[in-house]
């Protein structure tokens, strides 16, 4: 009667199966499907669909305004929580949790599928999906589908947004996601820490070193188009490629009824609509 991977957000969590042992009885989302081990932990868990608890720095919401206040810390710095081991330090009790289980090798969670080890049973959920195929957070502006919630999140932030929250602190150029922010930053620091194992090369860029090591080394595996025999270094490239072999535009710009095969054709065309309405002013 119920999912054996069916989890609840309150962080005390057990399978389904694993409750059913125990007789008590399970509280299911009708929204997302996961499964609480009481009332009050369901009700909890609805506060995260209806929004109630939002960040109004990244729109992340939360069960509980005490959540939302431990998450809010990881925005302005605010790491009180250290490591005994590595002095490592965090923003929240969770994280911290998380980390120190490096240092004990505790990875209680065991996938029953392929025998892989996880230290959050939320991580076992989400690997499950490998083997599922299962992609439940589906975009509502194109046929793209997730299998988690913040690959969705990033999804529409990068393609069908114009919102840039994250800011250079040297040269004021503005990011939909932190990681870009952060990748950017290394143009002012002429920092390189992608190195060549094979040779003295250095790279900014993760792309850039796999490239390298196929071109120079011989090391990995190129990705060939079936239709024309192109290689591509990058499994997103090929894909992008094979679109426009199908002519399959997935990206739909909301101002205009044109359609785009890359979210940087949609977002070059965003910043035409949105230089035109600035000139309006």
């Amino acid at each position: 009667m119920f999912s054996s991977t069916g989890v609840c957000c309150d962080g005390g969590l057990v399978t389904a199966d694993s409750l059913r042992h125990t007789g008590k009885q399970l509280y299911s989302c009708i929204l997302c499907g996961k499964y609480c081990p009481s009332r009050i932990a369901l009700c909890q868990h609805m506060n995260i669909h209806m929004g109630k608890y939002k960040c109004a720095e990244c729109g992340k919401c939360y069960k509980s305004n005490s959540a939302l206040a431990e998450h809010e810390r990881s925005h302005s710095g605010d790491k009180r929580f250290a490591c005994r081991v590595c002095s490592k330090r965090f923003a929240t009790s969770g994280r911290l949790v998380v980390h120190s289980r490096i240092h004990i090798v505790d990875k209680p969670y065991k996938c029953r599928m392929c025998g892989r080890v996880f230290s959050q049973s939320g991580n076992l959920n989400t690997h499950m999906r490998v083997h599922t195929d299962d992609k439940p957070y589906k975009c509502s502006l194109c046929d793209k589908s997730f299998s988690q919630s913040c690959n969705l999140k990033v999804h529409e932030r990068r393609a069908h947004s114009c919102r840039r929250p994250y800011q250079c602190p040297d040269c004021g150029m503005l990011f939909k996601t932190n990681f870009q922010r952060k990748q950017h930053v290394s143009v002012h620091t002429g920092a390189k820490p992608y190195a060549c194992r094979h040779c003295s090369e250095r790279f900014t860029w993760p792309a850039q070193l796999k490239r390298h090591l196929l071109q120079s080394h011989n090391e990995g595996s190129w990705l060939i188009c079936f239709i024309c025999q192109k290689k591509f270094s990058c499994s997103s490239n090929l894909k992008e490629h094979v679109r426009r072999h199908d002519g399959v535009k997935l990206y739909i710009c909301a101002e205009c009824p044109k359609h785009f095969y890359t979210a940087n054709e949609l977002r070059r065309r965003m910043t035409l609509h949105l230089n035109d309405i600035t000139t309006q002013f």
